[in-house]
């Protein structure tokens, strides 16, 4: 005959509670209760023990030998009702959620009516299974995931529901823009089911809102969504028409810059400046002009070739110093015209400084030994002799 049984948990993980299908059993019996596992102990109707994690002796009223006796009195059925209860602790994720009716607001941008659902997932965990067992479970021998979304399913449309009307009615979110809100939705509506689960013993853990339902093919709809993308396009568009003048506006000053720093490199390396370059430009003139028999020009030439102050203007002038003493005017009446060493800017008569760049300007200090040119600036010969300057 046997005396004592072994009760121990036999469902699976997606179980929240169990109960044992061995009842009234004999005093001795050994129950296992494993890890992230407690179990209820009944007698007589009343939850007496709630054991943790190991193993246990269980003593009831039921006697191998005594209690056939007793159980002739009652028809073989024992006066002493005993059973056990598994509950599971661990965390069960991925448990789906979905509202089922449409949310009815009016889009807040275009002013039309829509409906939307939400769906998504969530977490729970059996935290008080005294509280689970007897204000949920009551006399029902197993209690399974969808049977416990079952039990909350009016709280959560109610909750959903009312949350997500009322927020994108008070932040006016935009139906194309309401993926964005994911998060605030399942952080408030987070804190506001948890409190209810909580009630019946439940911890929610985790609660994401993962999609919203959109009425995709309805006819409404579809139009107030091909023009919000058409203007958002639109939009684009400019913004990159915009930005793609200013990278060429951009990329033309660049090469201006560049090209004028390339070319005052390569005037630095030659060894003359700005004005001597428009200098070497009217000595090509004036070499032009007497090729041409044009000696009427020949007096400006001359006195524009002041501003070169090198080499060139010593070979020209000795070249046509004979011509040039018939046909030129008297020192008073040459060309007083004089550009900024610089930049290249003419400069007024008398000025000690540059208008546009600020750069000094020489001041003359001596005479030509052999004309009496007052020099206006420094130079290795003299601009209207050629004789070498001491």
């Amino acid at each position: 005959m046997k005396i004592a049984d072994i009760i121990k948990y036999e469902g699976d993980n997606s179980t929240f509670v169990w109960k044992h299908p061995l009842e009234d059993f004999n005093s001795m019996t050994q129950l296992i209760v494993h890890e992230s596992q407690e179990a209820i102990f009944f007698m007589n109707g009343q939850a007496l023990d709630l054991f943790g994690p190991g193993r246990y002796t269980l003593e009831t009223q039921n006697i191998p030998l005594l209690g056939r006796f007793l159980n002739r009195i009652t028809g073989d059925v024992t006066p002493f009702h005993c059973e056990v209860y598994f509950i599971n602790k661990a965390e069960q994720m991925s448990i789906k959620w979905g509202t089922d009716s449409k949310v009815q607001y009016i889009e807040p941008t275009y002013g039309f009516p829509i409906s939307i659902g939400a769906s998504g997932e969530m977490s729970l965990r059996a935290a008080d299974s005294r509280r689970l067992l007897l204000k949920l479970v009551g006399t029902e021998n197993f209690l399974g995931q969808q049977q416990l979304v079952s039990f909350f399913r009016a709280i959560l449309m109610s909750r959903v529901k009312t949350y997500i009307a009322q927020y994108m009615k008070n932040n006016a979110v935009s139906i194309f823009e309401i993926d964005e809100h994911l998060t605030v939705f399942s952080n408030a509506l987070h804190q506001q089911l948890r409190i209810d689960f909580a009630d019946y013993g439940i911890a929610l853990e985790r609660f994401f809102v993962t999609q919203i339902v959109k009425p995709d093919g309805d006819r409404q709809y579809e139009r107030f969504k091909d023009l919000h993308f058409r203007q958002y396009a639109d939009i684009a568009e400019a913004k990159l028409r915009q930005q793609t003048d200013l990278i060429y506006a951009q990329t033309e000053a660049q090469k201006v810059v560049i090209d004028s720093q390339a070319q005052a490199a390569k005037r630095q390396q030659e060894g003359y400046t700005y004005a001597q370059e428009r200098g070497f430009d009217v000595a090509g003139m004036v070499a032009r002009n007497e090729a041409s028999g044009q000696f009427t020009n020949l007096g400006v030439g001359l006195g524009t070739m002041a501003g070169v102050g090198g080499t060139v203007a010593g070979i020209l002038g000795n070249a046509i110093n004979s011509t040039a003493t018939e046909t030129t005017p008297s020192a008073g009446s040459v060309s007083s015209d004089s550009f900024c060493e610089n930049c290249g800017s003419k400069l007024a008569p008398g000025t000690a400084f540059c208008e546009e760049c600020g750069t000094a300007v020489p001041q003359a200090q001596d005479k030509c030994a052999n004309c009496g040119y007052v020099f206006e600036r420094p130079g290795k010969f003299c601009p209207k002799c050629g004789t070498k300057r001491v």
